[in-house]
């Protein structure tokens, strides 16, 4: 059995079957085009470049289809790179689909959607439950099923669902240890802050930015969506204003994308909870493809570092 192309390590030739997640065309210094490739299969996924290209290349080799390819993993700047060697469109022959190549959450979405469910059932504040829960059941289909970003971080089908049931956990624990913190609030921001990527991005299928999400974005469309939702159900009261700070301020700096900084004590922990969250799913899967005693590729999202995965980590622990 063939490993998926996210475990391949630097020199290690391929010869398989790849989704082009996205093509992006590019002019090189000579002047000549070429296509960026984001390739995955259910693993994970690689940039290639494809040099040289003609019309009848572009018009081949689009975002959405599988191709077969052959080629070497290569370091590239710190980061993995896939040199093509052979590439060529898949026909009816090779019996593939693209569905068969998307990442997926670990989690089954089902499971995912019923333990969401049942923090919103345990909410105490009505007002807070009944947004809460009208904006899951409205998004709920896409919300299973989309990628939590384009790259970076849960970037895999229901992977928006996988970091809000991650975020919830995170938050359960960390309410236990801090009980000052008002737990409905917590968990509808967990719930809340990035359910408006649902119309953000495209969907797990190549997905891409919307024009609603380029011009306005996810923290704009929720913030609105609240306020909508509160109008709807008869709502008034300082906890549809405090719901529409949390998602304003989860991103906590200006430069990160924050239009205002937590300035509530919930809204600051929903920060941090999303950043743990977001971190260590980039770290896991960063070096999940690292021997011990090896450094991994530079993670952009997290300064450009690149991780060391110590040897011991693979020796059982005596206690």
């Amino acid at each position: 059995m063939k490993k998926g192309i996210h475990h391949h390590q630097i020199g290690e030739g391929v010869d398989t079957y790849l989704l082009i997640k996205n093509a992006k065309r590019g002019i090189a210094s000579n002047g000549k085009p070429f296509l960026t490739l984001h390739l995955s299969d259910k693993t994970g996924e690689i940039e290639a470049k494809l040099w040289g290209i003609s019309p009848e290349d572009e018009a081949t080799f689009l975002s959405g289809t599988v191709s077969h390819i052959q080629g070497e993993v290569q370091d590239f700047r710190g980061m993995r790179q896939l040199k093509i060697k052979a590439i060529r469109p898949t026909s009816s022959m090779d019996q593939v689909k693209p569905d068969d190549f998307l990442p997926s959450a670990p989690r089954n979405k089902d499971e995912m959607l019923e333990e969401v469910t049942q923090y919103i059932f345990d909410m105490q504040n009505a007002k807070i439950q009944r947004i809460t829960r009208h904006l899951f059941k409205k998004h709920q289909k896409a919300f299973s099923v989309s990628p939590a970003a384009t790259k970076n971080h849960h970037e895999f089908v229901s992977g928006l669902l996988y970091h809000v049931v991650s975020m919830l956990q995170l938050a359960k624990n960390i309410s236990s240890l801090y009980p000052t913190l008002d737990k409905d609030l917590l968990y509808a921001g967990v719930i809340l802050h990035d359910m408006a990527k649902v119309k953000e991005l495209s969907g797990p299928m190549a997905t891409q930015y919307t024009i609603e999400g380029k011009l306005l974005g996810h923290i704009t469309i929720m913030v609105n969506e609240i306020e909508e939702a509160a109008n709807e159900l008869g709502i008034e009261g300082e906890e549809v204003l405090v719901l529409q700070h949390l998602v304003l301020s989860h991103h906590s700096k200006g430069e990160w994308g924050s239009p205002k900084p937590p300035l509530i004590r919930e809204a600051e922990m929903l920060h941090m909870i999303d950043n743990i969250d977001a971190k260590m799913n980039m770290l896991d899967r960063t070096l999940d493809r690292v021997l011990p005693g090896e450094f991994s590729e530079r993670v952009f999202a997290m300064d450009n570092r690149s991780f060391y995965k110590p040897t011991f980590h693979e020796k059982p622990i005596d206690l």
